[in-house]
């Protein structure tokens, strides 16, 4: 039987991108099929930029484990290929007394997950380092920064194409259907369909996600899959207040709110941003709502007290896909071959969210091994 591609990456976001750019090789006919007209125009461009540390999850988790290796890969990556990047540090501030045991439990968890060169600082001590921020006690973590996420991308991109590999843009897969062999894909561009022949698929859709697996044969709500979009929106601090810090400073985290809290990024132009807040959505939009700015003012308030509610802006939104539902405990990345549900060429990613920029050429390395198990 004849076969247009050996591998078909469904979704062009940095994962998707991490995942061509991994598989690609001379010889393999690989495509990258993404229903948006380019490459991250969803949940990839439209977060913090945080090139994470790697503290927050349970140590044997994927998400740990993908984001400390990523970590690594992606400030290789850019020193290589001129991709703008800055490894400035992050601060995780106690602003109250009563979260300084979560802190210090925060620091032996970073630490139990490889991250070994997390700094307990007291409070004179974050003073001298940031003195615009307030607080009891600090976490530093000197390996945490921001990358330019559309560089990145780029890089990807064009590291996959170089390899060989097509990107069928403007086109939205519609239909999987599955045999022995492989599947028969369907894709649409405007009212024009399209089928061809694959050996295997790779779902790297986001919040497309559980829509691919469904049209593969999947019942979400049975395999865990269904995703739970979950949005954050972002203000930006205005000029006279954007050289309040240097690092990127964060709220001692509540892990069941959705996110890691509001907090301070650095962007590589030297301006700040405040976000994400984390709420959960039935709806796509990437609106702000003007109205949420006295949320923001009041959740930076304890850390950073010098910022005034005149001071801050909208900026943006974005969207999670997230596992798990409001108040629900931790779901890890789900990255698995699906043959035990009778789909052998099948490799789903699901609730790829934070840190899932970090972690993306890690998983990219992860998901071309299981499809080299399959070819």
């Amino acid at each position: 039987m004849d076969f247009s591609f050996d591998v078909t990456i469904i979704g062009a976001g940095v994962v998707g991108l991490a995942v061509a750019a991994s598989v690609a090789r001379p010889g393999l006919e690989v495509c990258v099929v993404e229903r948006h007209d380019g490459f991250g125009r969803e949940t990839s461009s439209r977060n913090s930029e945080v090139v994470h540390s790697g503290i927050y999850y349970p140590p044997d988790s994927l998400k740990t484990r993908l984001c400390v290796r990523g970590r690594a890969l992606i400030y290789e990556i850019c020193a290589k290929n001129g991709i703008p990047h800055a490894r400035m540090g992050k601060l995780v501030v106690a602003a109250r007394p009563e979260e300084v045991p979560d802190l210090e439990e925060l620091a032996r968890n970073g630490r139990r997950c490889g991250v070994d060169d997390l700094v307990l600082l007291s409070k004179d001590e974050l003073a001298r380092l940031e003195p615009n921020v307030r607080g009891e006690a600090a976490l530093l973590s000197p390996s945490a920064g921001i990358v330019d996420s559309h560089g990145l991308m780029r890089y990807f991109e064009g590291a996959a194409r170089s390899r060989g590999a097509a990107f069928l843009y403007n086109r939205e897969a519609v239909s999987l259907d599955p045999d022995r062999e492989g599947f028969t894909v369907i894709i649409r561009e405007g009212t024009e369909t399209l089928d061809f022949r694959t050996r295997t698929v790779v779902n790297a859709a986001g919040l497309g996600a559980e829509r691919i697996a469904a049209l593969a044969g999947i019942d979400p709500d049975r395999a865990g899959y269904r995703i739970r979009p979950c949005k954050g929106e972002y203000f930006r601090l205005r000029r006279r207040a954007g050289t309040a810090v240097n690092r990127l400073i964060f709220p001692v985290p509540r892990l069941d709110s959705g996110g890691l809290g509001v907090h301070v990024t650095v962007d590589l132009q030297g301006e700040l941003k405040l976000g994400p807040n984390a709420f959960y959505v039935t709806t796509l939009d990437y609106d702000v709502d003007p109205g949420h700015r006295d949320q923001f003012y009041e959740s930076t308030r304890p850390y950073l007290p010098l910022v005034e509610p005149d001071d801050i802006e909208p900026a943006m939104a974005g969207i999670r896909p997230k596992l798990q539902g409001e108040g629900e405990g931790f779901r890890d990345f789900v990255i698995r071959r699906e043959e035990d549900k009778g789909l052998p060429g099948l490799v789903n990613l699901i609730g790829i969210e934070s840190p899932g920029l970090t972690a993306a050429p890690a998983i990219g390395e992860l998901a071309a091994g299981l499809v080299g198990e399959i070819l």
